[in-house]
């Protein structure tokens, strides 16, 4: 039979990415057998297990060949892939040092290995994808900082409403990829716990394995002291060590905050860089024309239209966008786990995070490249304020003219000549000008200042310079 693997044809925009390397099969699997490894060599540490005996558990899972496809068929018949991969290890194992092979998996259960491994995978795909959230920020900035006081139109509810400018706009998709970071780095931060709690969370099975041979009865290990009462916290820290992970208060077999954190992490990262894709694929549509995404041989094109070139960047990066908090919130869900291990609830949870963190961390990748490459257009930006003849700054006039003629009054007049200017096509100046209660108080010069969008952007420049870290 042939295979089909999950090449990335339906989600090309974690395809051919970091992210897909280090959340694939084969790197699970890979994080699997790390972590049999590390657990041997954490009780070797502790003398429940003989160090020569760690030695050749982690020879034996660096070299062996295992049969993804053939492990995941039959895992059909134990609902998780670790009891397979413990029968293939413990054969790896007795090949090259028999005496060994009695010490692989020893006192552990399948959702310890297993949920260790997913936090492997997650440390490993997190670590360049915060690299590359970073890498975003850093090309926002300079988008920022260049056109600090690029006037364009800001928009609510799609129509024109005041001017802003692109430097705050980029501000802007900056400080929410710095959000994501930040989250993103509190997990990296001690929210990747390895697990190791037993059959049922009380790590029985690894401590009276410590007592026997402490006792000399099952084989000592290398060490001395291993059954005294502190032996499970001492060897959560060691196998903590061993993984680069971090060291849990409880057993989480149950207790799924983990991989809801990291679930929400990655929810939230994805939603910031949608934001920047949803904007940069607006601001492109012919009509506006506003900002360009990076250009590359072959990109953008259309199967049927010659002329096309569309934002693919963007649209690679919002797809995930709209995935990742819905797998997320199964991710969430499954918190409900009942009794000390569930049935089904654990289960879910594996795939929902692998496409939370590869569908993220293809997004955040292709993220750099439109931050690097995204270029403004001044000139559409100015074409477009202009676009309404004057109308986008008639909240300044309003504010101006209240306290001289009335705010009701003011409202009035400039309410009268919006509508005049749309209904005849005409900029809101002249008919300004035919106004004799308007220029009656304001002279030609300032009517024309007023009129400026450059000159109503209020705090947009000193905003950018805060959020770049300048003064205020």
């Amino acid at each position: 039979m042939t295979v089909d693997p999950d090449s990335g044809l339906l989600s090309p925009v974690r395809a051919g990415t970091p992210a897909e390397a280090s959340t694939g099969d084969e790197a699970w699997l890979r994080a699997m057998l790390d972590a049999e490894a590390a657990l041997a060599r954490a009780q070797a540490r502790l003398g429940t297990v003989p160090s020569g005996a760690a030695d050749a558990i982690t020879e034996a899972a660096g070299s062996a060949r295992i049969d993804v496809v053939e492990l995941a068929r039959g895992s059909r018949a134990t609902a998780n892939p670790v009891v397979g991969l413990v029968k293939a290890l413990t054969s790896a194992v007795d090949a090259v040092a028999p005496e060994a092979a009695e010490y692989v998996h020893r006192g552990s259960t399948s959702q310890d290995i297993f949920d260790t491994a997913m936090m492997l995978v997650a440390d490993r795909t997190l670590r360049p994808l915060v690299a590359d959230l970073d890498a975003t920020a850093e090309a926002l900035a300079g988008l920022a900082r260049e056109h600090r006081d690029t006037t364009m139109a800001g928009r609510t509810l799609t129509a024109h409403a005041v001017p802003t400018t692109f430097g705050l706009k980029a501000a802007g998709w900056r400080q929410l990829v710095l959000d994501a970071a930040v989250r993103v780095r509190r997990v990296l931060d001690g929210g990747l716990p390895v697990s190791l709690g037993g059959a049922a969370g009380t790590l029985a099975a690894y401590v009276e394995y410590a007592r026997l041979a402490e006792a000399g009865q099952a084989g000592a290990g290398d060490g001395a002291g291993a059954g005294d009462p502190a032996y499970a916290e001492r060897l959560v820290a060691a196998f903590a060590e061993e993984t680069g992970l971090a060291a849990p208060v409880l057993p989480w077999h149950s207790l799924r905050t983990p991989v809801a954190d990291l679930a929400g992490a990655l929810a939230f990262a994805a939603g910031a860089l949608g934001k920047l894709a949803v904007d940069v694929a607006t601001l492109t549509r012919t009509e506006l024309g506003e900002v360009v995404e990076p250009a590359a041989e072959g990109r953008g094109g259309s199967s049927a239209m010659p002329h096309k070139r569309n934002p693919v960047l963007a649209t690679l990066i919002r797809s995930a966008a709209l995935q990742v908090p819905v797998l997320a919130a199964g991710v969430t869900q499954s918190m409900l786990t009942e009794d000390e291990r569930s049935a089904g609830v654990w289960h879910a949870e594996w795939q929902l995070v692998r496409e939370c963190l590869r569908l993220t961390g293809g997004a955040a990748h292709t993220a750099v490249e439109l931050a690097r490459g995204l270029t403004a257009q001044p000139g559409r930006m100015r074409a477009n304020v202009a676009s309404t003849h004057g109308l986008i700054v008639s909240e300044r006039l309003s504010a101006v003219l209240a306290p001289l003629l009335g705010k009701a009054k003011a409202k009035e007049l400039l309410g009268e000549a919006s509508q005049r200017a749309v209904r005849e096509d005409r900029p809101l100046r002249n008919v300004l000008d035919e106004l004799p209660a308007i220029t009656d108080v304001l002279t030609p010069a300032a009517l024309d200042a007023l009129l400026d969008p450059a000159g109503y952007t209020g705090a947009a420049g000193a905003l950018v310079d805060r959020a770049l870290g300048d003064t205020f």
